[in-house]
């Protein structure tokens, strides 16, 4: 089964399991009203793609010391420009090989204290 993390997390939250509040978003605007929308001061922006091993990919055209496909921020402001980097960059993983899959859509996330 295809489906990506927020629609999983979707799915657990009908049927009453407990999961992290996030929201999807497809620009980066959306990402910035989902951050508002969340607790803070923490936030995860995730790529949401077919593949795993996103927090450790690299986005095509980004330098070697870019982030991945998973970035843990402090304020609704990183969510944004983070969203603005990410969109439409191929990110490549172990398992999407060298050609990588496209981002479309990102779930921005509340982070956890740990």
């Amino acid at each position: 089964m295809n489906i990506h993390e927020y629609q999983a997390k979707q799915l657990l939250a009908k049927f009453g399991a407990p999961i992290s509040a996030g929201f999807p978003a497809f620009t980066a605007d959306e990402a910035e009203a989902a951050a508002k929308q969340l607790p803070g001061p923490v936030y995860v922006v995730k790529s949401q793609i077919h593949a795993g091993g996103r927090g450790k990919g690299r986005f095509n055209g980004l330098g070697a010391d870019a982030k991945g496909g998973v970035r843990v921020v402090k304020s609704v402001e990183e969510v944004k420009a983070n969203a603005a980097e990410m969109l439409g960059r191929v990110l490549v993983t172990h398992q999407t090989g060298d050609a990588g899959k496209q981002v479309n859509r990102l779930y921005i996330e509340a982070g956890a204290p740990i």
